[in-house]
């Protein structure tokens, strides 16, 4: 029996965070690509049975040299590749140790205040996922 999932190429990222050190306030991490030239949250295909979180902290690691500790699942992404179905599950991730260093996926990263990473990601599929991040904090109250 053929599934969907033989077909749909499966993925995993983060919306990355942390807490500005200048203020405090909560900044978003978007790699950009140069392959594509474009900003993103880091994500990348899943290896053969590789669970999704752990392909999610696994590309967050190799795209922005930060180790990231998850929260709460985002919403999942469905949208077309290369002429295939894609669907990418997202997690919240705080950084922790690390930093980044260019690579030949990543070529520059940038922290930015949640509006400015929304109107910096090039796709607009993307902006949801910082939406459901800043609903998270909303829901968690003021910080202690």
């Amino acid at each position: 029996m053929t599934s969907t999932n033989d077909t749909t190429v499966q993925a995993a990222g983060c919306v990355l965070w942390r807490r500005s050190p200048v203020d405090g306030q909560v900044e978003v991490c978007l790699v950009h690509r140069p392959k594509y030239d474009d900003w993103s949250h880091p994500k990348g295909k899943l290896k053969r049975g590789e669970e999704a979180l752990a392909g999610a902290l696994r590309e967050v690691a190799e795209e922005t040299g930060y180790a990231a500790a998850p929260g709460a699942e985002l919403p999942t992404l469905h949208y077309p590749a290369n002429g295939r179905p894609k669907q990418v599950r997202y997690w919240a991730a705080e950084a922790a140790a690390g930093g980044f260093a260019p690579n030949d996926e990543v070529d520059r990263i940038l922290w930015l205040a949640p509006a400015a990473a929304r109107d910096r990601l090039t796709q607009p599929r993307d902006r949801d996922l910082v939406d459901a991040l800043v609903r998270q904090f909303e829901r968690r109250g003021p910080a202690s």
